[in-house]
């Protein structure tokens, strides 16, 4: 039983994470909007595998690794700040309603290796495998239980944003409108991306 109200407990915070605003649901309701939720699926499944398979990899110890050398701790930093920027300048700079159908939205791949330089995505792994899973008992049994909870939960819960988006382009008929949605998802991105500016800038001043 107490097994069991620990699993509810990490249900529950695996939805909250999931389903409340971050990169990949900013980056999901901008591939909504532009490229529809079928062609949107890949992306979705790659963030739901992908931040699975991270979850328990950190609960083996890969998280030990950057407690070890907080120097690749700063530079995993460093890549996730360039990368999402490089990512809200693609969201900007997106199709106009015209040329959906020639865009290229998320492949699986990409959606997968995006959770390992996503702040949030750490930070919801780190949280399930170091809080939630020692409620639940100890072993590898226990990290492919916690990453399955994920994966169970987050694949709805992100496709929420998707739907979202989807149903925001109906009122995007025109280049103009979607350009300025595209400017105000790639500002949230960017925005997102305060605590893990916030931790580099502190990091640099203490150095």
């Amino acid at each position: 039983m107490e097994h069991l109200d620990a699993v509810l407990a990490l249900a529950g915070f695996a939805f909250v994470t999931s389903v409340t605003p971050g990169p990949n649901n900013m980056m999901l309701m901008a591939s909504g909007a532009n490229y529809g939720f079928r062609r949107t699926v890949p992306h979705m499944l790659g963030i739901s595998v992908g931040h699975s398979v991270m979850v328990f990899l950190v609960g083996l110890g890969i998280g030990g690794v950057f407690v070890a050398l907080p120097a690749l701790a700063v530079a995993l930093k460093g890549a996730a700040v360039a990368y999402m920027l490089w990512l809200a300048w693609k969201i900007a700079r997106a199709a106009a309603p015209e040329a959906r159908e020639s865009g290229k939205p998320f492949s699986f791949w990409q959606a997968a290796a995006f959770q390992w330089v996503n702040p949030k995505a750490w930070a919801m792994a780190l949280t399930a495998t170091t809080v939630y899973a020692g409620a639940i008992g100890t072993g590898a049994w226990v990290m492919a239980l916690v990453a399955l909870v994920f994966a169970c939960i987050n694949l709805p819960s992100v496709s929420v944003w998707t739907v979202l988006g989807q149903e925001v382009a109906r009122l995007l008929t025109d280049a103009r409108r979607l350009r300025l949605y595209n400017l105000v998802m790639a500002g949230l991105l960017v925005a997102s991306l305060w605590p893990v500016l916030a931790s580099v800038l502190a990091g640099v001043l203490a150095g």
